[in-house]
């Protein structure tokens, strides 16, 4: 088709599209104006409003008072401008909206611990809102802090953590209240730590002062959330946020749970923890001197707090500190996050697994028991993280019905000298092992099921062991 362009009809085509496309120029310039001038707008409020910020401040320590202490938090008290607090947090607004927001906003977290975990819980709880924080920390930032710590550079080395985070979180809100304390949370003294807090942050590295403060807690009604180990580990995916009830096979986790069932408490307490247990990473060897000193399960710098440096891959402290602000977020804004029901199942198949070995064991005996020193947590270890999932016999098969057996009848019954067999497997075991159900003849189990088998159990008791010292 030919068009004539020297005619009336397509020269008032051309005429109409070449206004269409210069209505769509003007059109754009003035969006980006407006939008440039709006940048520009928004940045001399946010000068002006600093400046005003710093003048009151300055004129406070001048009269001595102490500025930003108000009943009204300074979100709301007009120190800095509210339309600017609101453009900061608006993807949170838009996430929990106006009820939530107010309750994050006013809102008080202590942080106990503000290393690796704790520092990086603590941007993002003010990132998202929070305007009243308190950090306790006794330890001051090292070079080895740099590679996990959330607000720590070179220049911090030397100086207390908690006051190189309070520096980072007054330069990301303006309006934040921060109570730095150089200190170490002690049941004896910590309660004034914890006053007024509406959530505390357990990112403790000492057993016995985590256990003390979750059931301080706990005892007087304080809501906590703790931090079990990120040292050592290195899959992301493994990690979870639990009831300190259901963790299954964290080291770590296991240790501090059954401190505090011997206390009274075996639930209620949401921790963030991973269930990869720690491989080939080793602790790295303690000077004779700190053996010489006596019990070395303690990790610290005070007299009941043992020097250990502990291998730690950088993100999974950042990682962990995470999961801690994203729970307290959504608990602080009514919008609770469920435990992870995938986690929550294959306990069924570990508690299965235990009552089966439990009734084998009572064979072994001839008569029945009431408890093993081995419980449906380690069963669940064992399997999951010990033998992979798989039969102790090469070419090691995924058990279609798993169970835990004793290794060595002449052995005691503890982790080490259990292993994962199928279930025809475990009976020809208890047969000709352990003489149940059989002709009275014995084989050692070496004998029976071979030397490349033994190599493999004193394998995973190796890594048992392991776990062990990574427990205390």
């Amino acid at each position: 088709m030919i068009i004539d362009l020297n005619s009336h009809k397509a020269q008032l085509v051309l005429t109409a599209l070449a206004a269409s496309a210069a209505t769509v120029g003007v059109l754009a310039a003035y969006n980006t104006h407006t939008r440039r001038q709006k940048r520009r707008d928004l940045n001399d409020d946010v000068l002006r409003s600093l400046s005003a910020h710093e003048a009151k401040a300055k004129a406070a320590l001048l009269d001595g008072a102490t500025p930003g202490k108000t009943d009204t938090p300074p979100a709301l008290s007009g120190d800095y401008s509210e339309e600017l607090i609101r453009e900061q947090l608006a993807r949170n607004y838009a996430f929990f909206g106006e009820e939530g927001m107010e309750k994050i906003r006013r809102g008080k977290v202590v942080v106990v611990g503000c290393g690796g975990v704790g520092s990086w819980a603590a941007v993002m709880l003010v990132r998202s809102g929070v305007t009243d924080i308190r950090l306790v920390d006794f330890d001051y930032v090292t070079l080895s802090s740099l590679n996990r710590h959330a607000t720590a550079t070179l220049a911090d080395v030397g100086t207390p953590k908690v006051t190189c985070i309070e520096r980072t979180l007054k330069q990301i809100s303006r309006w934040v209240r921060v109570d730095a304390r150089v200190d170490i949370w002690r049941k004896d003294q910590g309660g004034h730590l914890l006053e007024d807090a509406d959530w505390v942050i357990d990112a403790i590295d000492n057993i016995t002062t985590k256990v003390d403060l979750l059931k301080y807690c706990h005892d007087n009604g304080i809501k906590v959330f703790s931090s079990m180990g990120a040292g050592a580990k290195a899959d992301p995916t493994r990690i979870q946020i639990s009831d300190i009830s259901h963790t299954i096979y964290d080291p770590l986790a296991r240790s501090v749970r059954r401190r505090l069932r011997m206390q009274g408490i075996a639930s209620g307490i949401p921790v963030v923890y991973s269930t990869e247990v720690p491989g080939d990473v080793k602790l790295l060897p303690l000077a004779e001197e700190e053996f010489k000193k006596g019990d070395v399960k303690e990790l610290g710098v005070f007299d009941d707090f043992r020097v250990r440096i502990l291998p730690v891959l950088g993100p999974l402290p950042s990682i962990f500190g995470l999961h801690v602000a994203t729970y307290i977020l959504c608990e602080m804004a009514g919008k609770p996050i469920l435990n992870p029901l995938a986690v929550k199942g294959r306990k069924k198949l570990y508690d299965k697994m235990w009552r089966d070995f439990l009734h084998r064991e009572e064979k072994i005996a001839g008569h029945a028991l009431n408890r093993l020193p081995i419980d449906e947590d380690d069963v669940g270890m064992l399997f999951e993280d010990i033998h992979r999932g798989r039969s102790v016999v090469p070419p090691h098969p995924v058990p279609t019905r798993p169970m835990a057996v004793r290794w060595d009848p002449e052995q005691p019954l503890v982790l080490e000298n259990c292993v994962i067999l199928e279930d025809k497997e475990v009976e020809r075991h208890m047969r000709e092992v352990f003489g149940v159900g059989g002709d009275g003849t014995k084989k050692r189990p070496e004998e029976l099921w071979g030397a490349e088998t033994a190599q493999v159990v004193a394998r995973r008791a190796e890594e048992i062991r392991r776990d062990r010292e990574w427990s205390w």
